[in-house]
């Protein structure tokens, strides 16, 4: 036996409750053949006349022409599923007579029952199929002869959101409509919109030959400058949200290095790289959710943030025990060493995971995101990330202004010779420092791994904006490196939509030397190991 399709298990339940309740079917002999038979625009037009009176049993039959499942006689006209027939009239089983001949459609009759189903689906008692019918409406060109069954949606709408949309879809059916005062009233409300496929149809009015009526065409135009303005704050507003966006993550990236360069004087050329251990680290904790707990997916990247920040933390240690600690004093020394450092680290990833990139996937409750305006959606992992920066970034202030190893680590950055008197163990404070700025370049490799790709090169596309951020910021300042990565953030992206993005990077660089020539100490004044001289 074949086995039913879905579309032929809904003809055929049609069909079992129609026996049932034959009453409720009521499409006439000649509205079912004036549909199925003749040319093109006469099918069209029965079709948008049963459309707009709603008729029972007119879905059914329209699905039924879309899957090709209808067959016609001189006298009758019958729906087929499975060698079983149906009269399409009165939805009774029926003998299909041997000269019943199949019904063809077109391209454009098949979008026209489309249209109708659309249209049809606009009444239904449930919310969730009213909504995918406006969606399906909205996305070309409203039919006008479905005004009728949209005024029938209206009147019954009980849900405000879906009852707005209608109005708008009414108005954009109405807008092509032949009485003059229905496009005006349609242009009217229609201005209100803020939505590029609504300015898309206003415009496309002023086409020459779409509208001749010279009060209409300048209301036309009229009303696509007030959607453009709406528009425009829309686009505003994206760039002020990617530029913060852009800036938290600079901030993540850069709140490490402040700790690691700003106090301690290093010039941390692997930092990147610590970063992208991080990273890394959270895709081998994805897939142990993955393997060993599948149904706790979506809580992994709980998980993930101590990881991250624990193993690019050890990696810091080591780092800092096996060879930074030799090099205190000696800046360039420092940078040639974690320049090879950040080498050794990258084909080391190479070598265990491979050169290609590796797939982080999101939560499911990071997917998505929030709709502000119609061009303006807010993901939901950017606005996490924002979030996350915002933590770290008060844990890292509370943890060197209000905890005993954040005064032994400024008391060490200021003067390492009088700490070491008072009995503070200088060389574990500069283990400990570096560790914490290491782990949390992981956690900010972690919150990478959300919105970007993972790669052995994931560390060098942020290691000179960290750097920039840092110094603009002033070295060893917590509160300037935050202003300089916002900063930084909503620059960049103000001037990619001017200039573009190679431009706008090199503007960012020439601003940042000039400032730094004209104030050396950057936006807060210098602290740090040279206060010791």
């Amino acid at each position: 036996m074949r086995r039913l399709t879905l579309r032929s298990a809904f003809i055929a339940l049609a069909a079992v409750l129609v026996m049932v309740a034959a009453p409720a079917w009521a499409l006439d002999a000649a509205q079912a053949r004036a549909i199925a038979v003749g040319d093109g625009d006469a099918r069209i037009a029965a079709l948008q006349d049963a459309v707009a009176r709603a008729d029972p049993g007119l879905a059914t039959f329209a699905q039924a022409l879309l899957d090709d499942s209808v067959k016609t006689t001189a006298t009758g006209v019958f729906i087929v599923h499975d060698d079983k027939a149906v009269d399409a009239v009165t939805g009774q089983p029926a003998r299909l007579p041997d000269d019943a001949e199949d019904v063809s459609n077109n391209n454009r009759m098949r979008g026209a029952l489309q249209t109708a189903l659309s249209g049809l689906r606009l009444v239904s008692p449930e919310l969730a199929t009213r909504r995918a019918a406006v969606d399906d409406l909205t996305k070309g060109d409203a039919d006008p002869a479905l005004l009728p069954v949209i005024a029938k949606a209206i009147a019954r709408e009980t849900d405000a959101g879906l009852k707005s949309r209608l109005e708008r879809l009414k108005a954009a059916a109405q807008i092509a409509a032949p009485d003059r005062a229905q496009r005006l009233q349609a242009i009217q409300l229609l201005s209100n919109s803020g939505e590029p496929t609504v300015r898309a149809l206003l415009q496309s009015r002023l086409a020459p030959d779409a509208e001749t009526d010279l009060e209409l065409r300048a209301a036309l135009a009229h009303a696509v400058t007030q959607v453009d303005g709406r528009l425009a704050w829309g686009e505003r507003l994206g760039v002020l949200f990617t530029g913060i966006s852009l800036g938290s993550i600079l901030l993540l990236v850069a709140l490490g290095l402040a700790i690691t360069y700003g106090l301690m004087g290093v010039i941390n050329m692997a930092h990147g790289e610590l970063m992208m251990i991080g990273a890394y680290t959270t895709w081998g904790v994805q897939n142990l959710f993955r393997h060993f707990a599948p149904g706790l997916f979506d809580a992994y990247i709980l998980l993930a943030v101590p990881a991250s920040f624990v193993v690019s933390a050890a990696v810091g240690a080591i780092l800092e025990r096996g060879v930074i600690r030799f090099l205190y004093g000696r800046p360039l020394e420092t940078l040639l060493a974690t320049w090879g450092i950040s080498l050794v680290l990258m084909q080391g990833v190479r070598s265990l995971f491979g050169a290609q990139n590796v797939e982080v996937e999101n939560p499911s409750w990071m997917s998505g995101g929030i709709a502000v305006t119609s061009n303006l959606v807010l993901p939901y992992n950017r606005l996490a990330i924002i979030a996350f920066a915002a933590l770290v970034l008060l844990a890292t202030w509370a943890l060197i202004s209000r905890t005993r190893l954040g005064l032994f680590v400024r008391g060490v950055t200021q003067n390492r010779r009088m700490a070491s008197c008072t009995g503070i163990n200088t060389t574990r404070i500069d283990t400990l420092a570096f560790a914490l700025g290491a782990g949390i370049a992981g956690m900010a490799g972690c919150a990478l791994s959300q919105v970007g790709n993972v790669g052995p090169d994931l560390g060098q596309s942020y290691i000179v904006d960290s750097f920039m951020v840092v110094v603009l910021g002033g070295v060893g300042q917590l509160a300037g490196t935050v202003l300089a990565a916002l900063g930084l953030g909503l620059m960049n992206k103000m001037l990619e939509g001017i200039a573009g993005a190679v431009l706008a990077k090199i503007f960012v660089l020439i601003f940042i030397v000039v400032f730094i020539q004209k104030r050396p100490q950057g936006l807060f004044a210098l602290k740090g190991r040279s206060a010791e001289s």
